[in-house]
């Protein structure tokens, strides 16, 4: 593939997209908020997720919640990079944990769309690289890449360890696999992309220490975390296993997911469009998958990006959830931002305003209602 430069002139209208549609999806919060009587710093930084990740910065694991069922609710299912960052960031600046991912947030979201520039001007071009960073941050749950939660930092760190391997740079991508590995379970989807994109570079006749050391680094970061896990529940290799069950997150190849729309379609003409709307986010999914295929993404993209998929669709946790496990599958929006890299600029700019426009407007009326779990 050929080189090209990477610096922060190359990216820099990528970034200015990036940050003009994140930006817009705050204004349009703190109007909603305001007319509302809701605090927009409040719904960020302090809410569902983002206040597990403060508390773990704040006290370490060990807290747990006995819900009435007998569930158990440990904070052990959260990773430790981000709450570690958000440890650091206040330590530095004095701020709250929770305002501390909000910060971790903003330069990760940036690292993401930069990343995200970064692997479609490699495979495309600057122009193609420049509409998937827009894209990303105009999803309709973009407004997560501006809360405290770990999807933006476990982006960033996944397209740039995919960058890196896309390069051969192997040393580099198996860190950064390592560090994604420490921040979601589905870090094990760069590990796999890594592997993949390894063993072609070994069929191709490639015999380094680099390669082997990007191999050997990758997974590290998960498995120290889930070793650990099990060293402090008792539960072994499959302690983390255990404590996911506790939250009922579980891997059943998307029986209870058919289910749930299965009882949305019986049950009141809302839930019939809701449950015809599901049908039709995840046959959307499916197809834009085909299209990378299509496409021919590299082998590793495709790794990534179907374990992605496959964990966020096939798994039995909260069905709520599943929008915003899908926002590090950043592969599916590459034919889409080539599609808008071919039209003229102002007719391309119109259609990416506009889904910018609605996916602010969304944002801030699910961040004041049910909101992101």
């Amino acid at each position: 593939m050929p080189v090209k430069d990477l610096g922060f002139r190359r990216a820099a209208p990528a970034l200015a997209v990036f940050a003009a549609v994140r930006l817009l999806g705050l204004a349009v919060l703190a109007l909603w908020c305001a007319a509302a009587g809701s605090s927009p710093h409040t719904l960020l930084s302090a809410r569902w997720d983002s206040l597990w990740y403060a508390r773990i910065a704040a006290e370490g694991y060990g807290y747990e919640v006995l819900l009435p069922n007998g569930d158990v609710h440990s904070n052990l299912a959260f990773f430790p990079l981000l709450p570690w960052l958000e440890r650091l960031v206040a330590a530095v600046t004095g701020l709250s944990y929770g305002s501390a991912g909000l910060v971790v947030s903003v330069v990760a979201g940036l690292a993401a769309a930069w990343g995200i520039f970064a692997v479609a001007d490699l495979l495309y071009d600057r122009r193609a690289g420049i509409f998937a960073a827009g894209v990303w941050a105009a999803l309709p749950v973009g407004i997560v890449q501006s809360m405290a939660y770990s999807e933006a930092l476990f982006t960033a760190l996944a397209a740039w360890s995919l960058y890196a391997a896309l390069r051969a740079r192997w040393p580099a991508a198996g860190v950064l696999a390592a560090g994604a590995g420490l921040t979601r379970p589905v870090g094990a989807a760069v590990v796999a992309a890594l592997w993949v994109a390894a063993a072609l570079a070994w069929r191709r006749g490639e015999r380094s220490w680099r390669l082997a050391a990007g191999v050997a680094l990758a997974p590290l970061g998960a498995a120290a975390y889930v070793l650990w896990v099990g060293a402090r529940t008792g539960g072994g290799l499959l302690g983390y296993l255990d404590v996911q069950a506790g939250w009922g997150n579980g891997f059943d190849g998307g029986l209870a997911f058919a289910r749930f729309i299965g009882a949305r379609l019986t049950s009141s003409p809302a839930g019939v469009l809701a449950g015809a709307g599901l049908i039709a986010g995840v046959a959307l999914v499916l197809w834009l998958y085909g299209l990378c295929v299509r496409q021919r993404q590299p082998a590793a993209l495709l790794v990534y990006c179907g374990i992605v998929v496959a964990l966020a669709l096939c798994a039995s946790g909260y069905f709520g959830s599943k929008p915003r496990l899908l926002l590090p599958a950043f592969p599916l929006l590459l034919p889409p931002a080539v599609a808008l890299a071919r039209w003229r600029t102002g007719r391309a700019a119109a259609v990416l305003g506009a889904v910018a426009l609605a996916s602010a407007v969304y944002g801030a009326f699910w961040l004041n209602g049910s909101g992101p779990p």
